[in-house]
């Protein structure tokens, strides 16, 4: 709804990377139209082009800059008025992406996000921007959330809090004061019967190799009363399942005391009227306890499916990358999901070519993978980031032994996880149906539990006959693949 005392600017935002920034994405949404905005999809039609940015690995970070180009040629064909980058990149690099990159009006950092619909305002205005000076956000932050309440620091996804009657085991654990105020506005930019929902923002690890805490900050858990509170909030829009994210979601609850607080509200939220299934990302192997193993693989409505980030399996770069684990533990992990899950989902990231890699190292790496039959595989060359550990670690590879390592892990996972594909025909599944008749009448799209949104395969449903529409839960059996996805049959 636009305020009747402002202006209807048009606004489109451009999001990229992953779904935390879908979430951060949907907050500006909801406070840019509460604030007299008009939202639209296609940025050729808005006046004010935001881009939310990714600042991850340096694919991302071109990708980011050439959006924002993108973005700034509207200007010239004279349809946008100015062009805002947001989201990891601007919060990283702040000034110095402004400087390099004067197509774009302003570059905002976190902190700018409660006060957006002035800043774009002002922007429209003509003012003069100060590009976000950035500093290392672990430094900023207390640990806990009750300190927090006295700290002017913006923690992106934990604006949506909301008075909600929820269960006394969950309302009072780490709550501090009750959530009283207003409710945040989340505006949902794709309608779809999936949506994220973050549990937490930044990450207390310190991977060598990785940037993330120091412009995304310190480990900081939602509230449990927030995050149900938003929850039914998505169930109301139509939301059927629920994809549970941030930078490690086996931390969720450490800093409110309770590490166990996820197994504890998975049930809660699968409660959720209109909800069907929820799903876990984000697992980190060495924090993956029996417990949390048990919660997801037996709680009805929660996906049996485990995204599990083992990054390598060699003990001596595992070390070197500041994270713990061998290939004997991780299998043994396996091993206890799928006693407990049989059919389970497993998908994984993988890092080649790590400083001091050795061809050992990279022998243990591709047994591992062979020997793990996940469902799905990421594989990553390694490439520095500013400001990382691993920056400054002698025993560089040459580009071309990265390359050619990269090549051979590629290709072993497209083999391994068609062949698990394979494993598949004859299950029962059960898919969420997000897109209608694209292979043909009685036919739809949609993805099993084993099936995580957008990274992993896709199924393709068969046979279908009556009513069907998007966000059903159709039963289906499998009875063929291409590649990673599957095809079924509805029963």
């Amino acid at each position: 709804m636009t305020s009747p005392s402002a202006p209807g600017h048009t606004v489109a935002l451009v999001t990229l990377g992953c779904a935390r920034n879908e979430v951060d994405s949907e907050e500006l949404a909801g406070q840019l139209e509460a604030g007299g905005f008009l939202l639209v999809e296609d940025p050729a039609d808005a006046e004010t082009v935001v881009v939310n940015t990714c600042g991850f690995v340096e694919a991302a970070k071109k990708d980011s800059v050439d959006t924002l180009l993108a973005a700034a040629d509207l200007k010239d064909a004279g349809s946008a008025k100015a062009v805002v980058a947001v989201g990891c990149l601007s919060e990283r690099y702040g000034s110095e992406l402004a400087e390099s990159l004067p197509e774009a009006d302003a570059v905002l950092g976190f902190d700018d996000y409660p006060d957006i619909a002035a800043r774009l305002r002002s922007i429209l205005a003509g003012d003069k921007q100060h590009a976000h000076t950035p500093s290392d956000r672990r430094k900023l932050l207390p640990i806990s959330p009750t300190q927090r309440i006295d700290v002017d620091v913006v923690v992106p996804g934990h604006s949506f809090e909301v008075a909600a009657q929820v269960p006394e085991d969950l309302a009072d654990i780490g709550a501090g004061a009750p959530s009283t105020g207003p409710r945040a506005v989340r505006r949902r930019l794709d309608g779809g019967p999936m949506a994220p929902l973050k549990l937490a923002s930044g990450c207390d690890r310190r991977c060598a190799f990785c940037a993330i805490p120091s412009f995304r900050g310190s480990f900081v858990s939602r509230r449990p009363s927030d995050v149900l509170a938003e929850a039914r909030w998505l169930g109301e829009q139509g939301v059927k399942e629920l994809f549970l994210v941030s930078e490690n979601s086996t931390s969720y609850g450490k800093d409110l005391g309770d590490i166990r607080l996820l197994e504890t509200m998975l049930p809660e939220l699968v409660a959720v009227d209109g909800v069907e299934r929820v799903r876990v990302s984000y697992l980190q192997p060495a924090e993956t306890r029996p417990g949390l193993v048990s919660a997801i693989a037996t709680t009805p409505g929660v996906a049996d499916y485990f995204d599990l980030s083992f990054q390598h399996a060699s003990p001596t770069v595992l070390r070197s990358m500041r994270r713990f684990g061998d290939p004997e533990s991780f299998l043994t992990l396996l091993a206890d999901v799928r006693r407990q899950a049989p059919a389970a989902g497993v998908r994984s990231n993988f890092i080649v070519g790590f400083p001091g890699e050795t061809d050992e190292d990279f022998a243990t790496l591709s047994d591992f993978v062979s020997e793990a039959r996940l469902d799905a595989i990421g594989v990553f060359g390694y490439s520095d980031e500013d400001g990382t550990e691993a920056e400054t670690y002698d025993g560089k590879l040459d580009e071309e032994v990265i390359a050619e390592r990269l090549e051979h892990l590629t290709a072993l996972a497209e083999d391994l996880t068609a062949q698990r594909a394979e494993e598949r025909i004859g299950e029962e599944v059960v898919v969420l149906v997000e897109a209608l008749g694209l292979e043909g009448p009685g036919t739809a799209e949609g993805r099993a539990a084993c099936q995580g949104p957008e990274v992993d395969g896709s199924t393709t449903l068969t046979g279908l006959s009556g009513a069907v529409a998007v966000g059903d839960m159709i039963r289906a059996r499998v009875v063929a693949t291409e590649g990673v996805d599957l095809v079924a049959e509805a029963l």
